[in-house]
């Protein structure tokens, strides 16, 4: 991370907040977006030049009752105020083992066991550790299915299969900067950060507003050239004794027509592995 990412943060979400989002009058033009210093430092009760100092990076050292009280005048959510107080460096060194980037093979096999749902999963980077074959199957437009951030914001297929692109690139960035906060010691994550930033100007902009969560349901609009477009619901669950991992699960409503398009896609795939087996 930067040497003031604390600063940045609280100036980006300053930056979202207009005087009449807070109950507070605006007087005057306001040469920048969102509230100005002063007024934040009001509605956290707190000395304007502390505020100031904070963001500057020349104050790291907010007491929790302080956090909390920006937390409140910022009307941050859980996740964006999770991710403030880790940046001020409260969590306890330690608290947070290293991820894990091989996968059990046990959980390998609760995967195959769910063959009506695309299951996969994921390490804090966005990296594929392991997917069962109807995954493979929903993946499959895109040229690797190695990375999903970059499978999103640098593979020309992400485009036309998230139908709303726009929504699925703020998540990713967002679930990314949530990863961060978790553990920002994951040297994977930042060079992950750091090359996309250089890839993508797209990536860098959503990176810059600091936007934060870590969703663990959400729904998906997908276009697949094969079955053509699926309604997808996505669940996140972490894996207990692998820590960073999170499987993820998409599926389809029961007897819908994105759930018997998701049946074909298994089977066309199946097929074709099949054949490419024969063949070889």
């Amino acid at each position: 991370m930067t040497s003031n990412d604390l600063g940045d943060f609280l100036r980006a979400h300053r930056a979202r907040l207009r005087p009449d989002d807070v109950g507070l009058a605006s007087y005057g033009a306001r040469r920048v977006a969102g509230l100005r210093r002063e007024e934040v430092a009001v509605l956290a009760g707190m000395n304007s030049d502390y505020y100031a100092r904070l963001e500057q990076g020349r104050e790291r050292s907010p007491s929790p009752q302080i956090l909390e009280a920006i937390s409140s005048a910022l009307r941050m959510d859980d996740h964006a105020r999770e991710h403030m107080f880790r940046l001020a460096g409260t969590a306890p060194e330690g608290e947070r083992p290293q991820p894990r980037e091989t996968v059990n093979p046990a959980l390998r096999q609760l995967l195959d066991g769910y063959p009506g749902a695309a299951a996969f999963v994921l390490n804090p980077a966005n990296d594929f550790l392991a997917s069962n074959a109807l995954a493979d199957a929903l993946f499959s437009p895109f040229e690797r299915m190695d990375n999903m951030a970059r499978m999103t914001f640098l593979d020309p297929a992400a485009r036309s299969f998230f139908t709303q692109w726009g929504r699925a690139a703020e998540a990713v960035v967002a679930g990314l900067r949530h990863a961060t906060g978790l553990d920002p010691h994951y040297r994977r994550l930042h060079d992950l950060v750091a090359s996309l930033s250089d890839e993508s100007d797209e990536f860098a902009a959503l990176w810059s507003s600091h936007a934060v969560h870590g969703k663990s349901r959400d729904a998906k609009d997908l276009l697949h050239p094969d079955v053509g477009p699926l309604a997808l619901t996505y669940q996140t669950f972490d894996v207990r004794g692998a820590p960073g991992q999170q499987l993820v699960i998409y599926h389809a409503e029961p007897s819908s027509l994105s759930g018997q398009a998701l049946s074909l896609l298994g089977s066309l795939h199946a097929t074709d592995r099949q054949q490419s087996a024969t063949e070889h």
